[in-house]
């Protein structure tokens, strides 16, 4: 019987959750919950946040340099107690994007790389542009790239020259150098297109009415994918929301300033598969691709499920849009590259011992690290502790390697860890044990740090 029809073999899904919000320089709301639908069921596999406009001057740039700006900060806070972990992120000026995933599928994200282009003034100023990520997603590859095109109604073209030019310039080198390379790519931001040649009244009207379709026609991105090829070969779901911009702000009112800007989706979440065949003109637009790059035993299909504007923010003249998507693939790899587990008790009275195994083949390092979390951490770098691997030998697969942690490195009040292994050539955790309990010392009692318990009793 043969088993190489791809109908009958297992295809996993996987949520994936996107956010673009052109913040304009405000500090984060003191809530983020809502946007992020953190209690959705079933929960998010991935969240990936781009931001356009985060506060860069240039005090506040050097600053977020030295810490976590505070919008990665709180996102960071908002995730971890949920069990998602920043992988990566990426900043250009005011340009931000970043990557959040569930702990399960943290030894699966691997190749991770950033890269950005400028397209501000001549080329070399970065308040515009676009910041991308790239990695693999259980052997899938996958690119987002978060852009803030120029503005104004007048510069639709010189939108898309400057998103061609991003495409063009963009290089992460190896396999995959460009970002039309990868097998799915997700091309959001504040792209600043705007709703050409119709009237206030008109606008407004359709929008109160929630007859958006009526202004579809003049979207200057959907008249421009009639005209660019290369556009075509993105998806994008119904704009049956209400424009995102532009707002007073700390309210749900279109711009009433001197200015009185038109409303416009200005912006968007668009997506594309590798290679694309082109629907005929006469089919209903579609929100579901599939990819068939040559690899008919791992196709991946994207579905999106939701795309809206969030009216209930209101510190930006942008109302945050999101989009939630299911991943439909089925796993190249199964196995965490390394295995990493501890040996026996742990606690900072005497020293533990940890076991690990390169499970398959990478490129290994004497720089890589196995860390010491605490369960709920941030992300790679947010560790109590560490160890380098090995000395000078680099591991054999199954070789099953045994090390010392000093109890020193030990917390002493104890409590849930888990043990993360850390390549250096692949910038990402490609191992992690279950979490496992530290258990109290002595030495905790000693120095007072909690009450001595005699009989169940505290003293």
């Amino acid at each position: 019987m043969s088993t190489g029809n791809v109908s009958t073999r297992r295809r996993d899904n996987y949520r994936l959750y996107m956010v673009t919000w052109n913040v304009g320089t405000a500090e984060p709301p003191p809530d983020v919950d809502s946007l992020l639908q953190l209690d959705a069921q079933p929960p998010v596999d991935l969240y990936v946040i781009g931001l356009q406009e985060v506060n860069s001057n240039p005090l506040r740039f050097i600053s977020d340099m030295m810490v976590e700006d505070s919008w990665s900060h709180m996102l960071m806070n908002t995730m971890a107690p949920r069990g998602y972990i920043k992988m990566t992120s990426v900043r250009m000026q005011g340009l931000l994007l970043l990557l959040f995933c569930k702990q399960a599928h943290v030894p699966f994200i691997r190749d991770i790389r950033t890269t950005y282009t400028r397209t501000g003034i001549f080329g070399y100023w970065g308040n515009k542009g676009g910041v991308s990520v790239r990695f693999s997603f259980y052997g899938h590859m996958l690119c987002f790239l978060n852009c803030h095109l120029a503005a104004h109604m007048n510069y639709a073209l010189q939108r898309v020259d400057e998103f061609e030019y991003i495409l063009d310039t963009q290089d992460f080198e190896e396999d995959t150098p460009h970002v039309l390379d990868h097998k799915v790519v997700f091309w959001f931001g504040d792209l600043n297109f705007r709703i050409a040649d119709h009237g206030m009244h008109f606008l407004r009207s359709s929008i109160n009415s929630e007859r958006y379709n009526l202004l579809w026609q003049k979207d200057q991105l959907l008249m421009m994918k009639k005209k660019e090829a290369f556009l075509q070969e993105f998806d994008e779901g119904p704009l049956c929301f209400k424009p995102s911009y532009k707002f007073d702000r700390n309210g749900d009112t279109y711009d009433t300033s001197g200015k009185k800007r038109k409303p416009a989706w200005t912006d968007r979440i668009l997506w594309r598969v590798k290679p694309k065949t082109l629907a005929p003109e006469d089919e209903d637009d579609s929100v579901s691709t599939l990819t068939d790059d040559g690899h008919e035993d791992y196709p991946i299909q994207v579905h999106q499920d939701n795309y809206t504007s969030n009216m209930s923010y209101g510190v930006s003249d942008h109302k945050p849009v999101f989009a939630s998507f299911r991943l439909e693939l089925r796993k190249k790899c199964e196995l965490a590259l390394v295995h990493v587990s501890p040996e026996d008790a742990w606690s900072a009275d005497c020293n533990a011992t940890l076991s690990y195994t390169v499970q398959e083949d990478f490129l290994s390092s004497t720089w890589d690290w196995i860390g010491l979390y605490k369960a709920g951490f941030k992300h790679a770098s947010d560790y109590e502790a560490f160890v380098w691997v090995r000395d000078i030998d680099l591991p054999e697969l199954n070789e099953v390697i045994k090390k010392t942690w000093d109890k020193d490195q030990i917390p002493l009040l104890g409590g849930e860890y888990v043990l993360g292994y850390f390549s250096t050539n692949l910038q990402s955790l490609v191992g992690l044990s279950n979490n496992f309990q530290i258990l109290e010392s002595k030495r905790a009692i000693m120095e007072g740090l909690v009450p001595e318990n005699i009989n169940g009793l505290n003293k």
